[in-house]
């Protein structure tokens, strides 16, 4: 496997100083990694190591995560349509035309709303644990299912008792067998909740949190896109997870039933316990599966 340097940057996008790292030639292909929760860029390095050889990976901070800054409530919404509309505006201020989006967590749901938005700028999805149907969650959904049939100040509170460096353990540990959680480097959690870690961020996280239940309004019209742009896709999934189990993995061959799906040996956090077996899988698709051309616009 060739390694290629990860480099650095920094981009203002709708008045927020944006961290965001990049890897490969500035005119190849481009990847898009929209993080989740409660993760940054950082959980995309070592994909974008690998892959950076041929194609230009791009992962943005989003606001109030990673190494971005933090805007005020009173200019940035915390929620899931602010986050969407900001990486639509993160993908206008580099000016990339066409790419892959990588949908993973909550990063899915933001890759998905750009994806409506402009479906004839998507050359293919990479799909890793983000989930779009509700009768295939797992049973870690039915916690948040209590929260989300009964919201307010008792829900808020019980949210933020698991915003903790405890609880972000639990995140990226979760459901993992031993011998596979023992992969997860405790620097995912300890990076992770020192960045998090401030009266502002906490507020805002918990706020974001709390606008889940919004998502569910979106699957169906997400669905619908898939059925109807058949975007070229690849399903790369860790089964031993409580939220998203190989049933949401199957789900998606309903709209897409000739998707190739892989179930690997992980759960939510595929990229730091299997990798190597990630790799391969996504570079044969990157090469065969994208139409990385439209309408004479070039690849970036």
């Amino acid at each position: 496997m060739s390694i290629a340097p990860v480099t650095h940057h920094r981009v203002t996008v709708d008045d927020v100083d944006t961290f965001y790292r990049q890897a490969g030639p500035p005119d190849a292909p481009v990847v898009l990694l929209p993080h989740g929760y409660p993760a940054s860029s950082y959980v995309y390095r070592n994909l974008m190591a690998a892959l950076g050889e041929r194609w230009r990976l791009v992962a943005p901070d989003l606001p109030g995560f990673g190494y971005s800054s933090t805007p005020s409530p009173d200019g940035f919404g915390y929620t899931f349509d602010a986050y969407a509309a900001f990486l639509r505006s993160f993908v206008d201020a580099l000016a990339f035309r066409r790419y892959v989006i990588w949908l993973h967590d909550y990063g899915s749901q933001f890759g998905f709303r750009l994806a409506l938005a402009e479906p004839e700028r998507v050359a293919g999805l990479v799909i890793q644990n983000g989930d779009i149907y509700a009768d295939a969650f797992g049973p870690k959904y039915d916690f948040l299912r209590e929260l989300w049939n009964n919201p307010g100040p008792a829900a808020r509170r019980r949210i933020a008792e698991h915003v903790t460096l405890a609880g972000f353990e639990s995140e990226f540990r979760g459901e993992l067998p031993a011998e596979v959680a023992d992969r997860i480097s405790p620097d995912l959690w300890t990076l992770h909740w020192s960045l998090m870690n401030t009266p502002d961020r906490l507020a805002n996280l918990i706020h974001l949190l709390e606008d889940q239940p919004s998502t569910l309004d979106w699957f169906a019209e997400e669905q619908a896109y898939l059925r109807t742009h058949r975007p070229p896709t690849l399903i790369v999934w860790g089964p031993y997870d409580g939220y998203m189990p190989e049933e949401s993995a199957r789900a998606y061959h309903r709209d897409l039933p000739d998707a190739p799906l892989h179930l690997l040996g992980g759960g939510h956090w595929l990229l730091e316990t299997h990798l190597d077996e990630v790799v391969p899988l996504v570079s044969d698709f990157l090469t065969r599966g994208p139409n990385w051309s439209h309408l004479g616009e070039s690849n970036s």
